[in-house]
């Protein structure tokens, strides 16, 4: 398909020099840097970020495991903290 790109001078020129250093013609280049985007954006090659939803319930753990760290830490002498 084509289309037309609206891309800042310094970017366009960029992206031209380094298509020629890669050997390839700047709808290549584009077209890996579009895929390649999309797919991090979507998550397609790491999975694991999908069950990162999964611990949103555990802030009040981690607020309260930070407390009780804190606490800890209030009690080290400050001569022990060098």
């Amino acid at each position: 398909m084509k289309t037309t790109l609206e891309i800042p001078d310094a970017l366009f020129k960029r992206a031209k020099a380094s298509a020629a250093e890669q050997g390839l013609a700047l709808r290549e280049l584009i077209t890996i840097a579009l895929a390649e985007k999309l797919r991090v954006e979507t998550g397609a090659e790491r999975p694991w970020l999908k069950s990162f939803g999964k611990l949103r319930g555990l802030s009040k753990e981690t607020e309260k495991v930070n407390r009780l760290i804190d606490d800890e830490f209030g009690r080290v002498e400050p001569e022990d903290r060098q």
